[in-house]
């Protein structure tokens, strides 16, 4: 895409479900904006507004157009986006846009269609007319080009609106879902996996600001693990915005479960210990949940016997996003949001370093908490709530 001189140009977002939200769509749609804003704090200036359920990033000065369209992909609410040359509403004025702003697109299509929508009903064509007769001006323009209206290498769109004319190639998918922060905040449990980062941007994607914690036991643990995680933690903000990372102790509580308990008992125990001390720290992040990465039978821990007992005991709800996925759909989700090559970098967290030879898979929750009298629980949390640290990571 270029610009002939004198052309503007702006992105068109356009939202999904905020559409349906009713008298509640304006905070919606203003706190997306607000994201975006955040999104493009160090792209460039651009002003925001909104009109027929589309929303208008028009840059102020030199902005990097790419880089902001690349951005704003990945912010929540938006369902579709694009790039738009601006034109006046006259047909000679959209014509020129279409052939200037287009032309390395049109050069390069061997076929086209044109699509148009008039929501401005003043504007003296129909969208057929316009369709029609901006189709055979580019066929005379660009005569190597053929019309396809079913497949065609690129589409023309025409969108005639209140305040102007917009031309642009199509629109390119959106993130979707509904803004972070629309929905309240919740505590993460990031392990160093797959299923965590995946787990925490699946609830971003419903309004849920993200908290997360971090359970790491030196020297079982190696400081390139804690660096990877924050490395997952720092990609995860490109979705989720800036999240506050507390970093949890979890020696001394590894070393009691494996000297006082069952071994088998071992991985419940340790869970219990770090949903126990997620949600009290969530407490302190104001939080109303907390978001794991299980999936039912993946893991011995993760039956759904297993679950049961880990969340006994709890006041907060668990919300647990991929609980139903295979793994091959969690990484084609891992994939897509850039967590994947981090996650497989061979650095073991505390829940692998510490797991038992056999597990225990039917745990009765009777037993579980008669293993865990041996040890001091409420102690040894509180220790490890006084030794964890706080970070915010931030997108780079």
């Amino acid at each position: 895409m270029k610009l002939e001189a004198g052309t503007k140009e702006l992105i068109l977002l356009k939202s999904g479900e905020i559409a349906l939200k009713g008298l509640n769509r304006g905070s919606f749609e203003d706190l997306m904006i607000k994201n975006c804003k955040r999104a493009l704090r160090d792209v460039g200036n651009f002003k925001f507004y909104k009109a027929q359920s589309t929303i208008y990033a028009q840059p102020v000065g030199d902005c990097d157009m790419e880089e902001a369209l690349d951005r704003l992909s990945r912010v929540f609410g938006i369902a579709a986006l694009t790039r738009a040359a601006i034109a006046e509403k006259n047909f000679d004025s959209i014509q020129e846009a279409a052939a200037g702003y287009l032309e390395e697109e049109l050069m390069a299509a061997a076929t086209f269609k044109v699509a148009a929508k008039r929501s401005d009903k003043t504007f003296p064509m129909t969208s057929p007319e316009i369709c029609r007769e901006l189709g055979g001006w580019l066929l005379e323009r660009f005569p190597h080009l053929k019309v396809d209206v079913e497949n065609p290498d690129l589409l023309v769109v025409v969108e005639v609106r209140d305040f102007a004319a917009y031309v642009h190639g199509g629109q390119n998918p959106g993130a979707g879902g509904i803004p972070v922060g629309s929905s309240g905040r919740a505590m993460l449990l990031l392990s160093g996996g797959i299923d965590s980062p995946v787990a925490g941007v699946m609830m971003a994607k419903r309004g849920l600001a993200i908290s997360a914690v971090h359970f790491y036991s030196p020297p079982y643990t190696s400081d390139r693990a804690l660096l990877k995680v924050k490395a997952l933690c720092e990609k995860m903000t490109r979705y989720c915005g800036t999240i506050p990372l507390h970093i949890v102790p979890f020696t001394e509580i590894s070393e009691a479960i494996q000297s006082h308990c069952r071994e088998d008992f071992g991985t419940i125990i340790m869970r219990r210990f770090m949903m126990r001390i997620a949600q009290d720290l969530a407490l302190e992040d104001e939080c109303s949940g907390l978001v794991t990465g299980e999936s039912v039978g993946q893991v011995a821990s993760q039956t759904m016997a297993s679950l049961a007992c880990t969340e006994a005991g709890l006041t907060l709800p668990v919300l647990r996003p991929v609980i139903g996925m295979d793994k091959e759909e969690i990484i084609t989700i891992s994939r897509k949001i850039d967590t994947f090559e981090t996650s497989i970098q061979p650095f073991d967290d505390c829940c692998t370093v510490f797991t038992p030879r056999h597990p225990k898979t039917k745990p009765r929750l009777e037993e579980v908490r008669a293993e865990e009298q041996k040890l001091d629980f409420e102690v040894l949390v509180q220790r490890a709530i006084a030794g964890t640290t706080k970070e915010r990571l931030s997108p780079r």
